[in-house]
């Protein structure tokens, strides 16, 4: 059984940690609400760049001169599948429900007999990934230094999968990420941006006389969108992580309290059967003399 000395240590060290996660949870409160606010303004601009995209795609169906990101190589053998990830832990199971969600893909495919090229962006997606799909992994993206995401990061990335694209490294790009619902719900979805995919409604079927032409226009707005959509997806997944950070140290933080109650219990039992056993051996002694 443990001592006095030693149960006063632990309640004060866990005391110290609950202050710690008490904080962190007001940090990431604070952030939470400049982030989903970003999130949810890339979110109309990447949505009506879909819906544009959806009615220029309809003019190049089923013709052979469509542009290459729209049509694909034709092939369907080599997969990249780019993993948008936190670049730090300590928000539950945020980062490896998506690693979950691009493992599993990356297993499937690979079971047909595709190959499979994996591109991390974010540490902690890295991390888990590696240990079982290493060999797999082409490259990685940290934005550790980075205070606050930018339309650049997302450019520098989408220009390596475009530049890889154009040489041929692989035939089919699906995005990974969490997109942001609620404090305590964040969905792992996965996202193809090359070939470009989109859900025509009937708003978009709509016939439009473009100018310029529907080929020059696309030439232009199908390398923008992927880093669009890759900018959104990096916004959300801030938000994502924010939001879970602020459940995973309110839990914590519940816990460190109930912790302490019961050590506080544990401690004031231990002491109070110390001094009756004092007692009984004073009184024991005095009834001896």
């Amino acid at each position: 059984m443990a001592s006095l000395k030693d149960l006063r240590n632990r309640i004060a060290s866990v005391k110290a940690t609950q202050k710690i996660t008490k904080a962190m949870q007001m940090v990431a409160a604070a952030k939470l609400r400049r982030a989903q606010e970003a999130a949810e303004a890339a979110r109309p601009y990447a949505e009506r760049m879909e819906a544009v995209l959806a009615n220029l795609a309809t003019a190049f169906e089923g013709r052979d001169d469509a542009p290459r990101l729209l049509a694909g190589t034709g092939g369907n053998r080599v997969h990249l599948l780019l993993v948008a990830t936190a670049e730090r832990g300590l928000c539950g199971g945020f980062n490896t429900s998506i690693a979950r969600l691009a493992r599993e893909r990356a297993r499937a495919l690979i079971a047909e007999g595709k190959t499979v090229k994996i591109v991390c962006v974010g540490k902690k997606g890295f991390d888990v990934l590696k240990r079982d799909l290493g060999q797999h992994i082409v490259k990685t993206f940290e934005l550790r230094s980075v205070r606050q995401i930018g339309f650049g990061n997302a450019e520098e990335i989408g220009a390596y999968i475009r530049d890889q694209f154009a040489d041929g490294g692989f035939d089919v790009c699906t995005l990974f990420y969490a997109q942001f619902k609620s404090v305590i719900s964040q969905i792992p979805t996965a996202q193809q941006l090359i070939p470009a995919t989109f859900e025509a409604s009937e708003a978009d079927k709509v016939a439009y006389e473009y100018e310029p032409e529907e080929g020059e226009i696309l030439a232009d707005l199908l390398p923008r969108n992927i880093s669009v959509q890759i900018f959104r997806a990096l916004l959300e997944n801030v938000a994502g992580e924010m939001g879970a950070k602020m459940t995973a140290m309110d839990n914590a933080t519940r816990n460190a309290g109930e912790m302490i109650d019961k050590l506080t219990i544990t401690y004031n039992r231990q002491r109070q059967a110390q001094i009756t056993k004092e007692l009984i051996e004073i009184i024991s002694g005095a009834e001896a003399l």
